[in-house]
Parts: structure tokens; C-alpha cells; sequence
């Protein structure tokens, strides 16, 4: 029997009071991450390695920790004012790959930002979405790193 893959779709969206071009300069570069980042205080000991360039296309994060914050890299696959897009492989606790993309777009008040992932589940995935909804799961932990990334952008 061919594993069926299924869709996954999690989006939250928030304004940041500050201009585009700031808050994309701290999404574009995965060392400023560990400063709005959700998953960043899930491991004190978490193991990072950057490579290619400090920002934009090519920048790689890897990293790789306690069982709450698993392992896995993100890479950028594309960095244009207005989007960054990457591509999010998890290699622990359970393999899966999804694109994760950052969605800019200048407002009156700052910038409305749109934080985006979808992939396709595997056999396994999709058992436990059936449970636990991908939505519900992802979801609020990009609702607080959307916070965390207005009230650093705010402050620059």
C-alpha cells in the first residue's frame, strides 16, 4: 500500500510596530533568532551550527537538543523585502519536512506579519493530527514568537 501523504497547513498573523525592512533583518538572520524565537528556551543546552551566509538565500540552522526541542536545520530558500521562505527538515524526535515562510506586508501601523508553514504529513503524522491538531499544536507557539518578535523589533 503507497503511503498517502496530507496536507498541513498552520498560519498566524500579528502587526508589529516597526517598519518592514527591521523586522524582516531579524528573521532573515538565524543569529537573531535566539532573541524572539519560541523554540529557543525549550533546551538551555541546545547545540547550534550556522553555515553559509550570516543572512539571506543559502543560511543554514542547525540544531539539536533535549527531547522537547528535538533536532533538525532550516535553510533559506528565498529572502526578497517582502518574504523569506525556508526549508524546515526535523530530524528528531520524528523525521518530517515542511517550508515555513514569513509574510511581510507594510501597514499604517508597521508591518503585518504572517507566519506560514505547510508540508505534507506522513502515515504517522496525520494518526497524530487525528488526536492533536497541527493547528492547535504549532499554532500558539507562533502566536508567542510573533510577540516576542514585535516587542524586539519595537525596541530597535
Amino acid at each position: 500500500m503507497v503511503s498517502e501523504a496530507h496536507p498541513v497547513l498552520v498560519e498566524r498573523s500579528a502587526l508589529v510596530r516597526a517598519d518592514a525592512a527591521t523586522v524582516h533583518a531579524l528573521i532573515d538572520n538565524f543569529h537573531h533568532w535566539q532573541q524572539w524565537s519560541p523554540y529557543e528556551g525549550l533546551d538551555p543546552g541546545l547545540q547550534r551550527t550556522y553555515t553559509g551566509p550570516d543572512a539571506g538565500v543559502g543560511a543554514s540552522y542547525t540544531w539539536s537538543g533535549n527531547r522537547k526541542a528535538g533536532a533538525g536545520t532550516m535553510t533559506i530558500t528565498e529572502s526578497i523585502p517582502e518574504r523569506i521562505v525556508l526549508d524546515l527538515a526535523f530530524t528528531k524526535p520524528l523525521k518530517n519536512r515542511n517550508v515555513t515562510a514569513f509574510l511581510l506586508e507594510p501597514v499604517a501601523d508597521g508591518t503585518r506579519v504572517t507566519w506560514r508553514m505547510s508540508g505534507k504529513q506522513n502515515k504517522l503524522f496525520a494518526l497524530i493530527g487525528k488526536v492533536f491538531s497541527m493547528d492547535k499544536l504549532v499554532g500558539p507557539d507562533f502566536e508567542k514568537g510573533l510577540r516576542q518578535l514585535a516587542a524586539v523589533a519595537e525596541k530597535v
